[in-house]
């Protein structure tokens, strides 16, 4: 049998591919635990030491995309299975460029442009919301060129960034972005940042086009964290952060007051969410494993649509708060550094890079 090849491709060009269900046979060689810990749903483990002896179960009438840790892994197992006469690529960074690989759709929503930003490796949403010349930043990561680049783009100036609450799984990017921009940093003061900001307070709200009806308003919802906020855009869409993901509710654990910010939870869901019209559109700061992935489509549901799906929603305070407690588990790897970071610490990119690698786990598990 003569030898195959195989290419090397970057984890952007896999965007479409990897939507759920897979068009590719994404073949992953890391060891089971690593593969356990953080996967692409619908890829195949086959560890890089048993490739030889296992390649018959690899399919002859698909495209065969080998992936790892960062791609050492991922080159070796192309090459035996080259020189068996197997044709394959290599997912150029592995899981660690997939965790930064940034995609965006863009939707028109009460009047404003709303662009959803992800990472498709963590799970991540960000957000701009433009109109006229003006746009606000929800949630940005530290890549900051995916936001000026995207708002240049729809000739927006950045006036004002804002983070949902103070993040534990990824290093957020506002407090860098509005250095870069200029643009104005409104944060809760009920979470401990500790440098400067405009604090937020119930109701603020951010014009976008002047002489135009397009705001969007803050609205506190403790629970998640006690700063935890959300933002309205009309009776058309609420950026919910980490209080309502569309698979599950924000866990309350991570300030180790799980009972307490348990009940705060649910009166936020019960007083600021669930009592909105059911033609909200939900859009979250992140999304797990059982969310389905469109390539050119926001990843959102109606609050009607959540309410039908969520039992948890539908819960008395009491059965709730002792459902989330019980549920809460594999906390996110290293999130007392991530949330040191910030609250105001400094950081270098080295850093955040090896911070963020795995999933996010921000969600009560269901």
């Amino acid at each position: 049998m003569s030898a195959a090849t195989f290419t090397t491709q970057p984890a952007a060009s896999y965007l479409s591919a990897l939507d759920y269900p897979l068009s590719i046979f994404l073949l992953d060689v890391r060891e089971p635990d690593e593969f356990a810990d953080w996967r692409i749903e619908g890829a195949v483990n086959i560890p890089l030491g048993q490739i030889e002896e296992r390649r018959d179960e690899l399919p002859a009438d698909q495209r065969i995309v080998v992936m790892c840790a960062r791609g050492a892994r991922a080159t070796s197992a192309a090459e035996i299975l080259a020189s068996h006469g197997i044709a394959t690529e290599v997912f150029e960074g592995g899981m660690a460029a997939w965790g930064s690989t940034y995609e965006a759709v863009t939707e028109t929503r009460g009047g404003a442009t709303v662009v959803q930003v992800r990472r498709r490796g963590k799970g991540c949403l960000s957000y701009l919301v433009g109109a006229g010349d003006r746009c606000l930043v929800i949630d940005p990561s530290v890549d900051l060129e995916e936001y000026t680049q995207l708002a240049a783009n729809h000739g927006w100036n950045i006036v004002a960034i804002v983070d949902t609450h103070l993040h534990a799984d990824h290093v957020s990017g506002a407090r860098a972005l509005s250095a870069a921009t200029g643009a104005t940093l409104y944060l809760s003061p009920h979470d401990p940042f500790a440098f400067s900001y405009e604090p937020l307070r119930d109701g603020f709200e951010i014009e976008l086009a002047p002489g135009v009806a397009v705001t969007v308003s803050a609205i506190s919802a403790p629970g998640h964290t006690e700063g935890s906020t959300l933002y309205r855009l009309g009776d058309e869409a609420l950026f919910t952060g980490d209080t309502l993901f569309l698979e599950s509710v924000g866990r309350p654990d991570l300030a180790e007051q799980a009972e307490a910010f348990a009940h705060h939870l649910w009166q936020s869901l019960h007083e600021r969410v669930l009592p909105l019209p059911d033609q909200m559109q939900i859009l979250p700061a992140h999304y797990g494993a059982a969310v389905e992935v469109r390539h050119n489509q926001l990843v959102t549901r109606t609050l009607g649509e959540l309410r039908a799906t969520l039992p948890a929603l539908a819960l008395p305070e009491d059965e709730f708060v002792a459902w989330a407690i019980s549920h809460v588990k594999d906390r996110p790897p290293n999130y007392r550094d991530i949330v040191k970071i910030n609250a105001g610490d400094s950081y270098t990119s080295e850093q955040v890079a090896g911070l963020e690698l795995g999933p996010n786990r921000c969600a009560i598990a269901q």
